[in-house]
């Protein structure tokens, strides 16, 4: 008959000096336990790590322990799951065998895998942005190729734009040209412009000097004298003096 309890005692003991620094008890009946498992760096030194919790059942190990993720860090939905159902199998494959050991050593490899997949995901994504910076300086210098579809829906657009310039800018001038009076309509609102120069000369009243000395006399004007000409006829033809 197989001791169960001594199968179980046994595992505990080598997994506590295998794991010193990541092995927990939680419980001793039922025995539970957790085992802190932690990828290699990554190229960054990034790692991933799972602490997985484990309780025996009564008739482990030829029924499987009850596992669960206990806590993660770095880890996405997905990769949790693999990590389940990567225990599942694994348990299965092991029944009748003391398995903690074999599982966390999947768990562990598994670990690294999803390091890997990280460092491969950047590269991808890192190229991906590199492509994208490329594509987008060509379009940059080489602009879009014309075609007859883009040319004229350009020249649409274009045409349409246009035409509300000049809507703009004829109900502008409209609008001036209704603002704008003519001569006579300025006389009709503002009667004081036709009686403006008026006041002004009515306001001036005697005060109005004059500059004398813008005028000369008389005797300094140099006029000719008729006489002194000696083309001069003072009966000349078509002249209405009588001989």
């Amino acid at each position: 008959m197989t001791d169960y309890g001594e199968e179980q005692r046994n595992e505990l003991e080598a997994l506590e000096s295998i794991y010193p620094d990541s092995f927990t008890v939680l419980s001793e009946n039922p025995p539970s336990f957790t085992i802190t498992v932690t990828s290699e760096a990554g190229e960054n030194d990034e790692t991933v790590q799972t602490t997985l919790k484990f309780t025996y059942s009564e008739k482990y190990p030829d029924e499987a322990p009850l596992y669960e993720i206990f806590s993660q860090e770095n880890l996405e939905d997905n990769d949790v799951s693999d990590i389940l159902k990567l225990l599942a199998l694994q348990a299965e494959e092991n029944l009748g065998m003391v398995m903690i050991f074999t599982l966390v050593t999947a768990v562990q490899e598994k670990l690294n895998e999803i390091v890997d997949q990280i460092k491969t995901r950047r590269e991808e994504e890192k190229k991906q942005k590199e492509k994208e910076a490329e594509e987008a300086e060509k379009k940059l210098f080489h602009g879009t190729p014309v075609t007859i579809e883009n040319f004229l829906s350009w020249k649409a657009k274009f045409d349409a734009e246009l035409l509300e310039i000049k809507k703009k800018r004829m109900k502008e001038e409209e609008q001036a040209g209704k603002n704008k009076l003519s001569g006579k309509q300025l006389f009709e609102t503002d009667h004081n412009l036709d009686t403006s120069d008026i006041q002004f000369l009515e306001d001036a009243g005697n005060n109005v000097e004059v500059d004398e000395s813008l005028f000369q006399e008389m005797d300094d004007l140099e006029l000719e004298d008729g006489e002194d000409d000696p083309d001069y006829n003072p009966v000349a033809p078509g002249s209405d003096s009588s001989d």
